[in-house]
């Protein structure tokens, strides 16, 4: 075995265990929400900036 293989057949997956599938999409949406409405606000205040 080289240095990086898994000593798995499925290359690395694990065998055992909840998916974090769910986790990782309630994350994204923890972040990407926020970031979203904040981007919202940036070009909308810019906006009124330069447009008076």
């Amino acid at each position: 075995m080289t240095t990086g293989e898994s000593s798995t057949a499925d290359g690395g997956a694990a065998a055992a265990g909840p998916s974090r599938v769910p986790l990782s999409v309630l994350a994204w949406v923890w972040v990407g929400v926020p970031m979203a409405y904040g981007l919202y606000e940036l070009a909308h205040k810019a906006a009124q900036l330069f447009t008076g």
